[in-house]
């Protein structure tokens, strides 16, 4: 079976999100935060591995690799932007049995990923495989609720529902 992983540039993304941009405006970690909702909610309905990148370029020690609902969130070390970890963490996980997308809009950046052997995900891409995502899981749910409003009932054989049908109507 072959891993997949999914390498998000989070910043671009947010960019490129209509509802992700206006909460930018707003609050940058407010968007932020939706986003590692989103993302989270993505890996675990997709069943591929998210890791999701945040540009810290400007921004001294808050560098490292954060966990939040089993979503690996990595901010850049000062002086190193998010392109540059990207294209360490391809390299770092490319491999046998593995298939690495990164979920980007910057044309430079998805040349060189995919010159490292990784398949590219442009965010508008990424926002329909979300949103398509979302519509399943709600179908899902409504399915389920649907099936089990009368749960007794299905639970019985022709036998039974008759002979409760005819007791009922006193026969």
């Amino acid at each position: 079976m072959i891993q997949e992983i999914l390498i998000v540039d989070g910043y671009n993304i947010i960019g490129a999100w209509p509802e992700l941009q206006k909460l930018k405006e707003i609050r940058l970690e407010e968007a932020r935060d939706r986003l590692i909702q989103i993302m989270a909610e993505y890996q675990s309905y997709s069943g591929m591995k998210v890791i999701l990148v945040f540009d810290a370029y400007f921004v001294p020690g808050l560098g490292g690799k954060y966990t939040q609902s089993k979503l690996p969130i990595y901010f850049t070390k000062e002086k190193e932007t998010a392109d540059e970890l990207i294209e360490r963490l391809v390299v770092t996980h490319i491999g046998r049995r593995k298939q690495i997308y990164v979920a980007t809009s910057d044309m430079t950046e998805q040349h060189v990923i995919f010159g490292k052997g990784a398949y590219r995900v442009p965010a508008s891409e990424l926002l329909v495989k979300v949103r398509l995502a979302r519509q399943e899981i709600r179908r899902k749910i409504k399915d389920e609720a649907e099936t089990k409003r009368n749960t007794f009932d299905s639970r019985l054989s022709d036998e039974q529902r008759k002979r409760l049908e005819d007791w009922r109507r006193e026969r």
